[in-house]
């Protein structure tokens, strides 16, 4: 479970029993000092805005290219931070489909012997569509 989400609990704790901080982390699984600790990292609502502005105008662009982008414009910022606030903004681009495989060129066909009625056999024709296939590379 992530910090965060544990800092609510016992806040949440605190609040509905009336508990003290101490107390509230012992009846949940918590340390205190992960209640306790704050996150150093500077808010980044300027660089979220553009990053959102970009892939806004440019809507197929994903991190890397809004990265490149960013570091034209003179931001000093690291491509995992972009692709983070990417996520965390919810701008992640669906997967494409992958593309349906196309009908090999040559058919199997059938081929007849000249008279089935007398041989009873049919052929299949399959070793030239597959060396076909294999040199078409």
């Amino acid at each position: 479970m992530k910090p965060a989400r544990q800092r609510k609990m016992v806040d949440h704790v605190r609040l509905e029993w009336q508990v003290t901080i101490r107390r509230a982390c012992r009846a949940l699984p918590v340390e205190r000092s992960t209640y306790h600790y704050r996150p150093r990292r500077v808010e980044q609502a300027e660089l979220k805005q553009r990053i959102k502005e970009i892939a806004e105008t440019r809507v197929r662009y994903g991190y890397r290219r809004i990265h490149v982008l960013l570091r034209r414009e003179g931001w000093k910022v690291n491509p995992k931070r972009v692709c983070r606030l990417y996520r965390e903004m919810d701008l992640q681009l669906r997967n494409k489909r992958p593309k349906v495989a196309s009908k090999p060129s040559c058919v199997a066909t059938e081929h007849r012997l000249p008279n089935p009625m007398i041989s009873g056999r049919w052929t299949l024709c399959t070793t030239s569509c597959s060396m076909e296939r294999r040199y078409a590379r």
